[in-house]
């Protein structure tokens, strides 16, 4: 199509090629023949109910002239919302995000579209058109940017809510891109945004931030509880957040939690389990309610057993192992802490890995064909190398080296510099323990570590 055609001209040059008339083509596309003549002699502009029919009879692909649309009803003419609004939708059922683009970017000289953009983007991503919803908050966003507006804020805060969950750079760029903004939304938006900020840094293992974030929560949560509850019910009724008030002030605590198990101070994350286990102050009866304290009190009793047993209480792991392979306790995740409890207090846990030996056999092959999701694999080498610290104290020489081994890989495939350094170091503790066809296994292995890594230097240096 030649760039300084038209869409009349294009239907004028059909029109004759076709040897059809104006009234025969009408027929088929279901447009008025004398809204044609019109639009065809430039005496009218073009609805896009419109445009969309004389595409179809024309036989081309839907969204074949948005672009020729652009140029000559917005750009050349003054831009009137009934055609535009339409045409928005239009582009985002056919997922046409660059004529969304420069719809958005043209419209933005004038800031008083800016509400009915804003409205058309709420609406788009009520109904999962996110991409394109994107565009429109971030032309509001730019227009908006020098006010200090909710509107300013939801639209970042729909921005981050778009954005997360790509990658852990892109969750981290979106993260601190967004915080800024949160004082600025509604108090009951405030709660969501926080629980969402709270689980992105979770993610990226940002603990000191996870727990600001949640003590902000478990702050605001509070006092949105005390005013709707505790008070004179003659106030303003406020807008209810996403979920119940005691649903925040309950995830706040058990991030607090999770942040002490984290940092290793169980005695403290003990303490707020607790907060979380314990239910009787909430007023509220609904079924939502009512699942919410059975999700934290099953939370509460796993992890108390948990905690119990980092601290040393061998007694509780029978009652933990129930536990494992839950929702509330992962497959390998529990393993994991019943290997570290062991590895710090030297107790023989045979029994418990022999009960779980298929599930560890599924892992190790999982793991070694790859098949393992991404939270999964970061684990495995923590797995491993727990698992050889206690075969390799408790005298399996041959079976401990083995899954060293398997850590040092994993470990090298993750990219992971600390755990690779851990498993030399632990191999170097008992080298005289290794056969001399472990000896030369480890070599080889060392030597496929360094080609690695000099392999990401050179191409970190060459991006540079």
């Amino acid at each position: 199509m030649h760039p300084k055609t038209s869409i009349q001209a294009e239907l004028a040059a059909y029109l004759k090629r076709e040897g059809r008339t104006i009234n025969q083509f009408s027929v088929i596309s279901g447009v008025n023949s004398g809204t044609l003549s019109s639009i065809i002699n430039g005496n009218r502009p073009i609805a896009m109910q419109q445009l969309d029919r004389i595409t179809s009879g024309m036989g081309l692909a839907e969204g074949a002239f948005y672009e020729l649309y652009i140029d000559e009803c917005i750009i050349h003419s003054t831009p009137d919302w009934r055609r535009l609004g339409p045409f928005l939708h239009r582009c985002a059922e056919l997922d046409k995000l660059e004529c969304i683009r420069q719809v958005v970017h043209i419209m933005m000289d004038n800031i008083t579209y800016a509400p009915v953009l804003f409205e058309t983007a709420e609406e788009f991503y009520r109904q999962g058109k996110l991409q394109a919803a994107a565009l429109l908050y971030e032309g509001v966003a730019d227009s908006e940017k020098y006010q200090h507006s909710e509107r300013l804020a939801l639209c970042q805060y729909r921005l981050f809510t778009i954005s997360i969950g790509t990658d852990l750079e892109a969750d981290l760029q979106a993260a601190t891109r967004f915080e800024y903004f949160v004082e600025r939304l509604d108090d009951s938006d405030q709660l969501d945004a926080l629980q969402q900020l709270a689980d992105v840094y979770v993610s990226l293992r940002g603990w000191g931030k996870v727990q600001l974030l949640a003590e902000e929560m478990g702050h605001k949560a509070g006092i949105q509880y005390e005013n709707k509850h505790r008070k004179s019910r003659k106030q303003e009724e406020l807008k209810d957040p996403a979920r119940p008030l005691s649903f925040y002030i309950l995830y706040a605590y058990r991030l607090q939690s999770v942040v002490c198990m984290e940092r290793g101070d169980y005695g403290q994350a003990l303490n707020y389990v607790s907060l979380y286990s314990e239910t009787g102050w909430i007023l509220e009866d609904s079924e939502e309610v009512r699942q919410i304290k059975e999700q934290f009190g099953k939370l509460a009793e796993a992890n108390t057993y948990l905690c119990r047993l980092m601290c040393g209480e061998l007694d509780v792991l029978p009652e933990y192992m129930e536990h494992i392979g839950t929702s509330e306790i992962g497959m390998l995740p529990g393993l994991l802490k019943v290997l570290e409890a062991a590895n710090r207090y030297h107790w023989n846990v045979d029994t418990a890995l022999k009960r779980f030996q298929p599930q560890l056999e599924q892992e190790r092959t999982a793991a070694g064909q790859g098949g393992a999701e991404a939270e999964a694999a970061g684990q495995y080498p923590l797995l491993w190398y727990e698992l050889a610290v206690y075969s390799l104290e408790a005298g399996r020489a041959e079976q401990g080296i083995g899954y060293l081994f398997q850590s040092l890989e994993a470990s090298a495939e993750l990219g992971s510099d600390i755990s690779v350094i851990r498993c030399v170091r632990l191999f170097e503790q008992y080298r005289h323990s290794a056969s001399a066809a472990d000896q030369e296994n480890y070599k080889r292995l060392i030597s496929e570590v360094q080609a690695a890594h000099a392999r990401k230097s050179g191409a970190v240096t060459s991006r540079r």
